[in-house]
């Protein structure tokens, strides 16, 4: 039985059951603050559960089914073994305000396993909440498998720890659950949700009732296809044939290898379909890391330049009938993936020259947490990738040194961003006048050259040359200084106009200017727009600011960095002058 079979007889059973199929809610969790990514089938019904949002009245339905799209985080440096993946899509059934309960929801799983996937009641494992001080042993499941005919031997009772689960973020609700187990793997896990943990960890009985199951289609596939690992089902083994024909050996280092390369390529596809980019906060944190591991992987294996396109494109055709947001622009997908690809090989090759020359002069076998640190300022390395990159040569990372030293910077990275805006002088020189529009070109050519997560956290002018800190999680290469020097000269060679527009804040935001330090701004605020010709559909820069600017950018002749530093673990600064 195929992936997509498996599917498709999931969906049905449970339409047939009187559920509604409801679309899966975005890998990018937008309802819960304490989440980055959606983990979970019940995120999205998470108020239905508590009782905050009534399920019949706005989804007309109290019974659901749907397949969800999972990215779990935990599990990234497990990745390479037979099991752990990021990506994975979840089958779930789920029902509020006691549209059913424990009889039914049971009998389901019951019966989707013997009589929909022909599976003996014999060679079914299943465990059930065994009780602790605070929630009572679970005694009606165990009678309820009892009644369907499974042995008392094929039942365990296990604790918190195994059967007792949620909630996804810091509170909501959870509850005891009844897992299902085939070939000792577990594939179904049905949650009783009965209670409500709240942010201090205290359980609250929930008023009505609900349950929640989740099955994992990867792993649900790997049972019924008969598969040692996941990586040989339809899912994968196209993917790995791709990767293959590269002719390396296929040694168990290098299947390690190639299961991180398909597993996280698959997850960044849908994480960037969905408009994440890479980047060095949160969610786009997440994104990066996994793209970085699978550059890694691919440099290990010696696999060809562009070895990331055929398999974009094998997972477009294998997931697309499905999930048709992931082949809707493909060209988006391999620029996105090409850039970092690009960007990591050159920090990477760079950084760990520089990594073997600290390791040349350093006495026993412990890496300096403080030089890690660097290491991850200068060349982007996080530092779960010193930490494994020490380790292949025998050493080992002082972790509490690196927490430190991030620390340490994250203390000066606030009071930076504290002071935010700056350089402000009751009588500025022309020269002054000039720096605050140079600002402006700088800015815009950094979110050019490494991308839109680029943010102005702080700026100042002086007599001699500005400064501006901005969001950045590594110190900038040669290259790129030298690209944003070209891209800001361009712009004064162009004489583009600048124009000073007033109105207020929120219809700044809607014209396209930038402005990230909202709770500072007045209600009515000044724009300046620069453009060929004042022209508003084709402008280059748009920024709040209360400075002083000039009327052109010719006249600020020419553009110079003259240095740049690092003055937090996210905050990076750099000095730069203009020709008088």
């Amino acid at each position: 039985m195929t992936s997509q079979e498996l599917r498709k007889k999931f969906l049905s059973f449970f339409i047939q059951k009187g559920h509604k199929q409801m679309p899966s809610s975005s890998l990018i969790d937008v309802t819960d603050p304490s989440v980055l990514l959606t983990t979970a089938g019940m995120q999205q019904f998470k108020d239905y559960f508590s009782g905050k949002r009534d399920a019949k009245r706005e989804l007309g339905n109290e019974k659901i089914t749907t397949v969800q799209k999972c990215f779990r985080t935990s599990d990234i440096d497990e990745v390479g073994d037979k099991d752990h993946l990021t990506f994975l899509e979840m089958l779930g059934n789920f029902c509020f305000n006691g549209a059913y309960w424990k009889k039914e929801a049971i009998g389901f799983a019951f019966e989707f396993f013997t009589k929909e996937l022909g599976i003996k009641k014999e060679d079914l494992k299943v465990t059930v909440f065994a009780g602790d001080e605070e929630v009572p042993f679970d005694r009606e499941s165990h009678d309820i498998w009892i009644s369907l005919g499974i042995e008392e031997n094929q039942i365990a009772k296990r604790g918190r720890e195994d059967n007792f689960w949620g909630p996804t973020g810091e509170e909501g609700p959870c509850g005891p659950t009844t897992e299902l187990y085939l070939d000792n793997s577990e594939i179904w896990n049905v949650v009783f949700n009965e209670y409500y943990k709240d942010k201090k960890g205290g359980l609250v009985p929930l008023d009505k009732k609900g349950i929640d199951t989740g099955m994992g289609l990867e792993r649900l596939t790997r049972v019924m296809q008969k598969k040692e690992t996941v990586f040989e089902t339809d899912l994968f083994f196209s993917l790995l044939e791709i990767l293959r024909e590269n002719h390396y050996e296929t040694t168990e280092e290098n299947k390690k290898l190639e299961r991180v390369i398909v597993d996280h390529i698959r997850g960044s596809v849908f994480l960037i379909a969905e408009g994440l980019a890479p980047s060095n906060l949160k969610e786009g944190y997440i994104l990066r890391r996994v793209l970085r591991r699978s550059v890694r992987a691919a440099m290990k294996l010696n696999l060809k330049d562009g070895w990331y396109v055929d398999l974009i494109d094998e997972v477009i055709k294998n997931y697309s009938d499905f999930w048709p947001e992931i082949g809707k622009d493909k060209t988006n997908l391999i620029a996105v993936i090409e850039k970092e690809v690009t960007a990591f090989k050159k920090a990477l090759l760079n950084g760990t020259k520089e990594l073997e020359k600290k390791l040349v002069r350093i006495e026993g076998k412990i890496f300096s947490g403080v030089e890690a640190f660097k290491l991850y300022e200068s060349f982007g390395f996080p530092q779960e990738l010193t930490k494994e990159l020490l380790e292949e040569r025998g050493f080992t990372l002082d972790e509490k040194g690196f927490e430190k030293a991030k620390k340490e910077h994250q203390t000066i990275s606030k009071t930076v961003i504290e002071k935010k805006e700056g350089g402000l002088r009751e009588n500025p020189t022309d020269y002054e006048i000039k720096l605050h529009t140079a600002t402006h070109l700088l800015h815009k050519a950094l979110r050019e050259v490494l991308g839109e997560e680029v943010k102005q956290m702080g700026s100042d002018i002086s007599e001699k040359r500005l400064r501006f800190d901005f969001s950045f999680g590594r110190n900038l290469t040669n290259e790129e200084i030298a690209q944003v020097e070209k891209f800001v000269n361009q712009k004064i060679k162009e004489d583009l106009k600048v124009e000073r527009i007033e109105t207020t804040y929120d219809e700044a935001v809607k014209m396209g200017a930038l402005g990230f330090f909202k709770e500072k701004y007045p209600k009515n605020v000044s724009v300046y727009r620069i453009s060929p010709n004042g022209q508003q559909a084709d402008f280059y820069s748009c920024e709040i600011c209360r400075g002083p600017h000039i009327q052109l950018t010719s006249e600020l002749k020419s553009f110079k960095i003259i240095k740049q530093e690092s003055i937090g673990a996210e905050v990076k600064r750099i000095k730069a002058k203009v020709t008088e």
